[in-house]
Formats: C-alpha cells, structure tokens, sequence
C-alpha cells in the first residue's frame, strides 16, 4: 500500500532528518566559526552582532516548530504501539488503551493506584509478578499463594535430594 503524504509531512520529515544529521551540525558549527573570524572585519559592530542573533532565532523559531510536530508524531506511533500491546495481552486492562486522554487529575489517581501496586510487589519478593488494574489485590494474593507453593515445592524437593544422599 503506498503512502501518499501530503507536501508538509514530506517536508518535516525530510527536515527532521536533515537538521539531524552530521553535516547539518559542521554547517551550523561552520557558520558560527565564519561569523566569529569575520569579527575583527566588521570591528565587532552592532550589525556584525545583529546578524548572527537574527538568523540563529529565526532557525530557533522554525525549529520549535518542526520539533514539535516530529515528537508529536512519535509519540501518537509509540500511543498505538503501547496500546496494541495492552489490547492484545490477556492479563491487562483494556482501561489503559487511549490512558493519554484522561484528566492531570485522573492521571494523579492512576498513578497512586500504581503506587500502592508497587508496594505490593516488593512484598511478593518475585519479580515476575505482573498487575493488572482491573484486578490487582485479587491477583496480588494469587500469585502470593503461587509463589509461596512453588517455593513450597521447591524446598520439599530440596529435602528429599538431601535425604536421598
């Protein structure tokens, strides 16, 4: 399926990878060197001064601008990634899909609520135990209980190894 991108999108991206790139930095660095060496020439005058602040804020401005729309893409592919990832385990709660709208208040709550799951899991001592937010005490307790028979297991098999030597 081909792409079809419109003029801007085309032109930030390959902008975004331009500005990125070595030979923009040796550009950028070479420039501020030509300016600093033509110093003396221009006696250090306030146009000689009031160039390099012109055009370093204008490229400032422009670049806000062309970095905001990069990270604004990034971070809706990386939203989409995170909630496949969430829609498609069985364990986790279908809640956390689209979590980027919620409220600073609502966010504040969750983030508590994770907070106290994290609490718990110190106390499982078994760092394999994973929540979900729909059911994390019920769980909590049940991977307790596992955990505490397979260690259970463990060390009646560890006794009998023992016993049997």
């Amino acid at each position: 399926m081909a792409k079809k991108k419109n003029l801007f999108e085309r032109f930030a991206n390959w902008a975004t990878m331009a500005t990125g790139s070595s030979a923009a930095f040796i550009i950028a660095s070479s420039t501020i060197l030509v300016w600093i060496v033509t110093g003396p020439v221009f006696q250090y005058s306030n146009t000689w001064q009031l160039i390099i602040n012109t055009g370093t804020t204008i490229v400032t401005f422009l670049m806000v601008f062309l970095i905001q729309k990069s990270q604004n893409k990034d971070s809706k592919a990386i939203h989409l990634k995170l909630n496949e990832l969430i829609a498609s385990h069985q364990g986790t709660s279908n809640r956390m899909v689209n979590i980027e709208d919620l409220t600073e208040i609502e966010l504040d709550q969750l983030h508590r609520f994770y907070v106290k799951l994290g609490k718990l899991a110190e106390k499982e001592d078994d760092l394999t135990c994973t929540h979900s937010i729909d059911a994390a005490e019920e769980n909590n307790n049940s991977k307790q209980n596992n955990f505490k028979q397979r260690n259970s297991y463990k060390n009646a098999g560890n006794s009998k190894s023992k016993q049997s030597k």
